[in-house]
């Protein structure tokens, strides 16, 4: 079959999300917000023919993380050209809205970009039965720190710096912190206003990881999913913080780098290197190669270097991952849900990510995951 091109202006859109019963296809999702899928129609062009749909069939419901929102959009357009007697309802409500959805039996699969606690894998026991939920690594992505400061093109920052601006302790643009690592730069006499999610978030879990191990001294709180420090400005989703940094003269927020989009700017990360990284899809996938497995049996969760200083390795960069029974799961629903993670799984579907701003999963660790998907049941 040829090859089926992506129409450019309908990803960009994120115009497959749905919300309720209706399919992925049909219409947006007020998550995607400016969220474009960046990259060119090329580059989210699947080999239909190469998707195996076997017996799958009905309406796919799903739930998670609003990190993957972008790549999943474009996985189901390419799904469902192939298999089109399949429904794919993704609604992207955030990471712990998925867990939550998936151990009390609403979806066949959820997004989330923190790993299972052992308290949800202890609830998904009762819906999988014989099993349990297991974590299947499949995107990955740079948390790009963005910005909105009239007259700053080029902005680096430290973890320490990061860490006392959204915690409050730097308040300024013109700090003199933020000045050290910015020799040159005319740093306005502006109030910095920084946005956090105001839902529970694997992007939120995954960025105040990042200052735990990075700026101990500087960053007190325990982390998760919730956000923990006072003050600032909240909003709901990805793309909620996205608009809300666009809006605002002098604000900085946290969002996958998908969402840091028409005229935001994105922080270099001073990390030690031999010169500061900015957020991408190559720096993100030199972070993931590092990562270590430390998952048991068929759970594939993985553990980042957010210390890293290798050149150009990206830190502030988050794994999602699809959570699914590796037993148990409902017999209506296994085949469309083994046909789906097969393909996002495959070379076909880890090969569209880099153009639409995230990063494939390295193939020492996504060969895993191909393997597990298979023996799903």
């Amino acid at each position: 079959m040829k090859l089926q091109r992506m129409n450019r202006r309908a990803l960009s859109l994120g115009a497959l999300a749905v919300s309720g019963a209706l399919a992925l296809t049909a219409c947006g999702s007020d998550d995607t917000g400016s969220g474009k899928s960046g990259g060119s129609s090329s580059s989210a062009t699947a080999a239909a023919g190469s998707i195996k749909c076997d017996d799958a069939k009905g309406q796919l419901l799903a739930d998670g993380s609003s990190a993957q929102k972008n790549a999943i959009d474009a996985w189901v357009k390419n799904f469902t050209q192939a298999c089109s007697g399949v429904q794919v309802n993704y609604k992207g409500s955030g990471s712990g809205a998925g867990v939550t959805a998936f151990t009390q039996g609403q979806v066949a699969f959820a997004g989330s970009d923190s790993a299972l606690k052992p308290d949800a894998v202890a609830a998904s026991k009762s819906v999988c039965k014989g099993g349990q939920g297991i974590d299947l690594p499949m995107v990955a992505g740079p948390i790009a720190v963005a910005y909105n400061v009239s007259g700053v093109d080029n902005l680096v920052l430290d973890a320490s710096t990061i860490a006392k601006i959204f915690d409050g302790k730097i308040t300024n643009w013109n700090d003199a912190a933020i000045a050290k690592l910015n020799p040159g730069a005319k740093l306005p006499d502006l109030k910095i206003q920084p946005y956090h999610r105001s839902d529970e978030s694997g992007t939120t879990d995954n960025f105040t990881k990042y200052l735990i191990a990075a700026a101990p001294s500087d960053w007190k709180y325990s982390g998760g999913k919730a956000w923990q420090a006072k003050g600032g400005q909240a909003a709901a989703g990805s793309s909620g913080v996205a608009q809300g940094v666009k809006q605002t003269n002098g604000a900085i927020g946290y969002m996958e780098l998908s969402y840091a989009k028409d005229g935001l700017g994105t922080v270099a990360v001073n990390t030690g290197a031999s010169a500061p990284v900015k957020p991408s899809s190559d720096g993100a996938t030199k972070a993931v190669a590092a990562a270590k497995v430390v998952g048991t049996g068929s759970d594939l969760s993985l553990k980042l270097d957010y210390n890293t200083k290798a050149d150009g390795a990206y830190p502030l960069t988050l794994v999602t991952y699809e959570i699914a029974c590796d037993k148990g799961n409902k017999a209506d629903t296994l085949p469309a849900t083994k046909a789906f993670l097969r393909y996002i799984a495959s070379t076909e579907g880890q090969g569209i990510l880099s153009g639409i701003d995230y990063a494939p999963i390295p193939d020492s660790i996504i060969s895993k995951v191909r393997t597990t998907i298979e023996g799903l049941s």
